[in-house]
């Protein structure tokens, strides 16, 4: 597969001016000619390694900003606003929409946001038809919509909290297998948080609750030791690092109080990740187990969830771990929690593709599954999948079940476990697979739930093939 040229038109702009430095002086500094870094800022030319070097070397600039990743989530997301019927008429170019993201990114966010609007504004009429209210049509996002497009664009990696949980970890004694007692006693006697673990009297339902006039924080023993040790130090990082988090959330700007406070857990979420799973520990386990979910969950005592999701944030620059994508789904296919530093996007809205193997985890509880995966873009990747189950409260109580899905490129592949004994190379040793039915181009799936939004539909009365239409 041949390299992406990568266009950083605006960056390079961005850096240059922040400097304080004329295209002339810019272009000396950097060993290239004043006319090349004009066609360079106005994206007439791709970037190449040799002045990619020149930025970090002249102006400490990360390599990893030029790489890449934010434009790939703002083109999918924008890619499949574009499709939606509400943009009547020719959709824009791929190349088109590749401009407005490399040169206008705000704008971009803005159509983003419009599109959610027109969306949310059309399932609620759709919904109440004619009850509902008709002034105020365009709804804003909702506040976790809203975090989790935060969490999104910044690349789910926060670099001073990542810093700060990894320090405490460090101050933690090395903690092996067993984080409770150390991070119980840590909160006593730095935090003032007395932990009680008990049964939850009446509620089996409340994992955590802190009351912060007596400053005591009580855990259910139902829960396993990897969750109420997450519990213990998300509430340190809410009471004691309040001062890393609280710029975090006011650099979001989020629209409502609502979306701060959802977005301010998320950020404790994250630290007691870092807490419980340290970066350079974690990374250097990692590439030692090759990526084995239950060995590194063994290891650190953690859960299987807290792995995977962790190995998604190891975006951390000079020292980044893989590219994975991350994801938890439910039975119905709704995605609940999403991430990736793959070049792999979620869709936005509606279900994920019926062909991934997330989906067949719910008939193989104990097994963690491979399935070698194409896209319609021509990326391979490696998917794994397995289930989860929360703790029960008792017979008659509901249990929570989850698949969870982790994956990467197939040029990172041979430093998973799983990829030992497949054939990497065999073009029908992949499965082809898609993002959702609504943006997915593929005519030959037999698995297709919904026409792609952005094609036309042909039906034939006296021909059926698979699908009752085609495109």
């Amino acid at each position: 597969m041949r390299d992406r040229k990568i266009f950083v038109g605006r960056k390079i702009r961005t850096v240059r001016q922040e400097h304080g430095l004329t295209q002339a002086a810019f272009a000396t500094r950097l060993g290239i000619s004043t006319s090349y870094l004009n066609q360079l800022e106005n994206n007439q030319r791709h970037i190449t390694a040799p002045v990619l070097l020149a930025l970090a070397d002249k102006f400490s600039v990360e390599m990893r900003d030029f790489a890449g990743g934010d434009e790939d989530r703002l083109l999918a997301d924008l890619a499949e606003a574009f499709a939606d019927p509400a943009f009547d008429g020719q959709p824009p170019a791929s190349q088109d929409i590749q401009l407005v993201v490399q040169n206008a990114p705000a704008v971009a966010h803005a159509v983003l946001s419009l599109h959610r609007s027109l969306r949310q504004s059309g399932e609620r009429l759709a919904a109440l038809d004619d009850t509902i209210e008709r002034r105020g049509a365009l709804v804003e996002p909702s506040p976790y919509e809203e975090v989790r497009d935060f969490f999104h664009y910044i690349g789910n990696y926060i670099d001073e909290l990542d810093r700060a949980g990894e320090a405490l970890a460090g101050q933690l004694d090395g903690m092996g297998r067993d984080r409770l007692m150390p991070l119980a006693d840590y909160a006593a006697r730095q935090c003032g948080i007395r932990v009680i673990v008990e049964a939850a009297a009446g509620d089996p339902f409340t994992l955590r609750h802190y009351d912060e006039k007596s400053r005591l924080l009580r855990l259910h023993s139902r829960s396993r030791a990897a969750t109420n040790a997450f519990q213990i130090a998300h509430q340190i990082g809410l009471v004691a690092y309040r001062e890393l988090i609280d710029p975090v959330v006011e650099r979001a700007d989020f629209r409502s109080q609502d979306a701060a406070a959802v977005c301010r857990i998320g950020l404790a979420n994250y630290f007691a990740g870092a807490v419980l799973l340290p970066y350079e520990r974690f990374l250097t386990a990692a590439q030692e187990l090759r990526h084995d979910l239950d060995l590194l969950a063994e290891r650190f005592g953690a859960s299987i969830e807290q792995v995977a999701h962790r190995l998604s944030t190891m975006q951390r620059p000079v020292r980044q771990g893989i590219p994975f994508f991350f994801a938890r789904v439910d039975r119905a296919g709704n995605i609940t929690k999403r991430h990736s530093a793959a070049k792999l996007q979620f869709a936005r809205f509606g279900s994920a593709c019926p062909l991934w193997n997330v989906h067949r985890a719910f008939e193989n509880p104990n097994d963690i599954l491979r399935q070698l995966a194409e896209t319609p873009d021509g990326r391979r990747y490696l998917c794994l999948a397995t289930v989860v189950t929360k703790p029960s409260a008792g017979f008659f109580a509901p249990v929570q079940t989850y698949a969870l899905s982790l994956g990467c490129e197939i040029e990172h592949a041979g430093h998973l476990v799983y990829a030992d004994d497949l054939d990497l190379v065999r073009d029908t040793a992949f499965e082809p697979i898609g993002v959702s039915c609504r943006i997915c181009e593929r005519v030959d799936c037999h698995q297709r739930a919904v026409p792609p939004l952005k094609r036309r539909l042909m039906v034939e009365p006296n021909r059926r093939g698979q699908l009752p239409y085609s495109f």
